[in-house]
């Protein structure tokens, strides 16, 4: 690992195969002049074709050591660096059309992944590797095991796409589990309105709290069985039975109809 101790703290493992790296660099498409954000760039896999591409990116990297072994290897006209923890930094300093990369840390991905999705509107798309099993519930559909609030609150905003497995041979050190690439792009327009956003997290992540419970009690403090009638919910499904746009609806109607502890 050109003479670095992969540190546990910040998850590091660091993407070592050049074929994946490169079939990812493919898959990303860089172009001159557009603004490439890339979260840990670590040793550089990625950092080096994607500045030999585009010209310039941006890295967020938390690791010092490793920002100071950028820092020699990059100008400032290739690489402008933030040393700074992805999860509190804030993207909107950046500018606008973002296209953001990154192998991102697996211990953090989950939190990280919901940071990323307040800057929708700014970002034009997400290269993201993750855990297999997180990209699963990324891309889940409803009625699924793998669909619960990282689905819904990701979809809410953003269309989800697998694009390739990577092996954990490809990586150093060598994870324990597979990984995966996710491509996120905003909608947009198909974006739906919600009324509330902070009320429709709490929603989602009351509907999946306990996934065994019927809405009627896992949404207990914040409606009753009629307001989920209205909405066009049955009280005694999950919260895994629902699509997104049935969470939009009743959070939406919850919003209008303001308190409703039941």
């Amino acid at each position: 690992m050109q003479g670095h101790q992969a540190r546990r703290r910040f998850g590091q493992n660091f993407l070592a195969d050049p074929h994946y790296v490169a079939r990812i660099v493919d898959a990303i498409d860089p172009q001159p002049g557009q603004n490439l954000v890339e979260i840990g760039p670590g040793l550089g896999a990625l950092t080096r074709p994607l500045i030999a591409r585009c010209g310039h990116v941006h890295g967020v990297e938390i690791d010092r050591d490793l920002a100071a072994r950028l820092a020699g290897e990059f100008t400032p006209a290739q690489l402008s660096l933030h040393v700074a923890d992805a999860l509190t930094f804030d993207f909107a300093t950046l500018g606008e059309r973002l296209r953001v990369v990154g192998n991102l840390p697996y211990n953090i991905s989950s939190p990280l992944l919901f940071h990323l999705a307040q800057y929708d509107r700014q970002i034009v798309d997400l290269h993201v590797m993750l855990q297999k099993e997180v990209v699963a519930r990324m891309t889940a559909d409803p009625g699924t095991a793998d669909y619960g609030r990282l689905t819904v609150m990701l979809q809410v905003k953003f269309a989800v796409r697998r694009l390739m497995v990577v092996p954990p041979g490809a990586f150093s050190p060598a994870p324990k589990i597979d990984s995966a690439v996710a491509r996120l792009t905003p909608l947009g327009a198909a974006r739906p309105a919600i009324a509330d956003a902070a009320l429709f997290a709490r929603l989602v992540a009351a509907a999946f709290g306990q996934r065994r419970k019927t809405l009627r009690n896992a949404l207990r403090e914040l409606c009753a069985a009629p307001t989920l009638h209205a909405a066009g919910i049955d009280p005694s499904a999950r919260g895994e039975t629902l699509a997104t746009a049935d969470f939009v609806r009743l959070a939406n109607l919850l919003a209008g109809a303001g308190a409703d502890p039941g």
